[in-house]
């Protein structure tokens, strides 16, 4: 193998794990998404049955 086709294997290897790292952020953000429309889902159904709510 060249030198250039060693250095072209290297770097698509690195965008694969940059887009394999982008994926998993987004993943994520997706997540933490979900969780703060839930919770906001939960405490304004509270909320609209006059329940108290705690600060934390």
């Amino acid at each position: 193998m060249s030198e250039q086709q060693e250095r072209i294997g290297r770097l698509r290897q690195e965008r694969e794990e940059i887009a394999a790292r982008v994926a998993k952020f987004r993943a994520t953000q997706a997540k933490f998404e979900r969780e703060r429309e839930e919770y906001f889902a939960k405490v304004w159904q509270r909320v609209r049955v006059g329940e108290p709510i705690s600060s934390w």
